[in-house]
């Protein structure tokens, strides 16, 4: 039995990984996989591949893009999750702030330097043609709870996190959601260290085969969005609008997409350099 190590944000998307091990699909093939929730998100994630506390992630494209290009020893060799992330812009529920041009200058809560709420607050600044140099202000706050504290005490003006995530929330009067951000590019992508890639390609690649039948059919699971719902305390409607607008992939991300990024992120001055898609990927 091959030992896997797998982490992954404590969300609705990552569902069918938790479904798959249960049924023990990946047993069947050999392989215990084990499940870490990183509820911190990408930048936690991009250190355990970097520790070799984990052997595979699946995280944020962008996250994943500039911790490669910082060294991060790991290659992209899937895309998980086609469709666009689409991050809610939240202020507390008894903020001053009713737009997003008000929050210029202000300080964003993150979870961490490098995180996926780090990397968009670039693009929201530049969808608003913000000073990327002066106009942003960090706050880390690790975690969703953190948020909820920070934004609630003041130590933050804003945060940006998946709307639907936050939604209950919004719901509670917690939140305010003033705008939405969606990311431009496909969202979620499966990334292997790259020791693991070399020495354990044929059991990479039976994994990737048991997730891809999954997502392949998972909005025909019979009454997945009641299963989702009640897992993850969202409304069942919430979970329905979810479905609709989520995509998964089986294929390895596209090569001018990739470009693509890198060129915004470049732009962002969020990496110092572009890299070639060979050095950012593999192809199981």
């Amino acid at each position: 039995m091959k030992n896997v190590k797998i982490g992954g944000v404590p969300e609705h998307f990552n569902l069918a990984w938790h479904l798959t091990i249960k049924s023990g699909a990946y047993q069947a093939e050999n392989i215990n996989l084990r499940w870490q929730d990183y509820p911190e998100g990408t930048g936690a994630m991009c250190k355990g591949l970097r520790a070799g506390d984990i052997d595979i992630a699946i995280l944020l494209t962008e996250g994943i893009v500039k911790d490669i290009i910082a060294g991060n020893p790991s290659k992209i060799v899937q895309t998980f999750v086609q469709s666009p992330l689409i991050w809610g812009v939240h202020v507390a529920n008894n903020s001053k702030f009713e737009t997003v041009a008000q929050l210029k200058g202000r300080k964003a809560a993150i979870s961490r330097y490098g995180s996926g709420s780090h990397l968009m607050t670039y693009v929201n600044a530049e969808n608003y043609h913000w000073n990327l140099d002066t106009d942003l202000n960090f706050e880390i706050i690790n975690n969703l709870e953190g948020a909820v504290k920070g934004l609630t005490e003041g130590k933050a003006d804003y945060f940006l996190w998946e709307k639907f995530m936050t939604k209950p929330i919004v719901d509670q009067g917690v939140f305010r959601r003033i705008s939405d951000c969606p990311t431009p590019w496909p969202c979620f992508v499966i990334a292997a260290r790259e020791d693991f890639i070399k020495n354990h390609e044929p059991v990479l690649k039976s994994i990737l085969d048991i997730i891809n039948k999954t997502t392949a059919d998972f909005k025909s699971i019979p009454s997945i969005d009641k299963t989702i719902a009640n897992r993850y305390n969202l409304h069942f409607e919430d979970v329905q609008d979810w479905l609709n607008l989520t995509e998964w992939s089986q294929e390895l991300i596209d090569e001018h997409m990739l470009i693509e990024i890198q060129q915004t992120l470049f732009k962002l001055g969020i990496i110092p350099k572009t890299k070639s898609f060979d050095s950012l990927t593999h192809r199981v």
